[in-house]
């Protein structure tokens, strides 16, 4: 694989040489391998902490005419912790949605929920996590949708718009293991449970002597459960889960960015309405991160460009950085010439810059 350039909206772009997984940073999109030099910011944990979802599942008998909003989500734990957050947003947001019944949480089995014993690759597709959702959107069973929007496809389905993100949770991936402190000091054939190609591969480039049980699946309680019985040695799982779930005195290390490179929108949730409901779509208006929505809109261009799908390794982050501006000159290497393009480069900068940077 060569070096790439990317559409990531920025001042500069560099590179970096080929691996199995690529990197998509503010305004640059790199290529590289992860040399995985775990850092342990945790020590390491003798027991792991298991609860049951921190969130009341709705009553789905509720008449949906009692509801101003009815939210389409997955029934795990974690989508669940999404959709409430989401609820309680609405509700501080406007008074009338704050009213007793005004929201309904409407829980959706997916093709993904339900095929838990093959591996993502085997039972194919896209929207694995989101294909029924989109459908109960489409054909007004519910108002919006709530998903993980490291779930969605490039594509979003006809007569619907995904115009909602709320604000980034941490990106990075955590380690968790009963017997190590990072994959650093797994011993040699200790297997690893995931199954993230992404992981598989970034773990794999730098520790070749580890295996990777690819088939373990499930949401997080139940892969901890299978970590505690020691089905494998260690797991990595999102920390931005682990912190909606308020699970993370689990994590025995965070994996630097630089590292273990996270899975395209990692961390942000997404929102999803009919595109002819104006309703809705002023309700998410309020609720919407912008720069979170411009991160994660770089992030699903740069893999809708390669191609991505649960078959390929690609990982992809960018974010803004508006502390730094960059510039360049060539010229002849003389007293008065390099005043020049020292002057030319300094008006550039504060053209970019705009009035009162140094002020900010």
């Amino acid at each position: 694989m060569g070096l790439l350039s990317s559409l990531c909206t920025s001042q500069s772009l560099t590179s970096r040489p080929s691996s199995p997984a690529i990197f998509c940073t503010s305004g640059s999109v790199s290529f590289t391998g992860s040399s995985l030099k775990t850092q342990a910011f945790f020590r390491k944990k003798q027991t792991l902490r298991f609860v049951k979802a921190s969130v009341a599942v709705e009553q789905q008998a509720q008449e949906a005419k009692l509801a101003l909003i009815r939210i389409g989500t997955r029934g795990s734990p974690l989508a669940l912790a999404q959709a409430h957050e989401t609820r309680d947003k609405l509700m501080a947001s406007n008074a009338e949605l704050a009213e007793d019944g005004a929201i309904q949480i409407v829980i959706i089995k997916t093709t993904g929920d339900k095929i838990l014993s093959q591996p993502l690759a085997d039972i194919g597709g896209k929207g694995l996590f989101t294909k029924e959702i989109d459908e109960a959107l489409i054909n007004g069973d519910i108002d919006i949708a709530v998903h993980s929007m490291k779930d969605v496809p490039t594509y979003i389905p006809e007569m619907t718009i995904l115009p909602c993100n709320l604000p980034r949770e941490d990106v990075r991936d955590a380690f968790i293991s009963m017997s190590a402190a990072s994959l650093a000091d797994l011993p040699a054939g200790s297997i690893i449970g995931t199954a993230s190609l992404r992981r598989k591969s970034q773990i794999l480039h730098r520790y070749p002597s580890l295996s990777v049980e690819e088939n373990f699946r499930g949401n997080v309680q139940t892969r901890l459960r299978k970590l505690n019985e020691g089905v494998v040695k260690a797991t990595l799982l999102a920390l931005a889960g682990l912190k909606r779930l308020n699970m993370t005195e689990n994590v025995t290390s965070i994996l630097p960015i630089n590292d273990m490179l996270p899975a395209v929108a990692q961390g942000a949730i997404g929102i999803a309405c009919r595109n002819n409901d104006e309703k809705m779509a002023n309700y998410l208006a309020l609720l919407n991160h912008e720069e979170t929505r411009l991160a994660v809109a770089c992030e699903r261009a740069f893999l809708e460009t390669l191609d991505g799908s649960c078959r390929t390794p690609i990982a992809g982050y960018a974010r803004r950085d508006e502390n730094v501006l960059k510039t360049s000159r060539k010229g002849p290497y003389a007293f008065d010439d390099m005043i020049a393009m020292g002057k030319d480069a300094g008006k550039e900068l504060l053209s970019q810059a705009g009035p009162g940077f140094f002020d900010r």
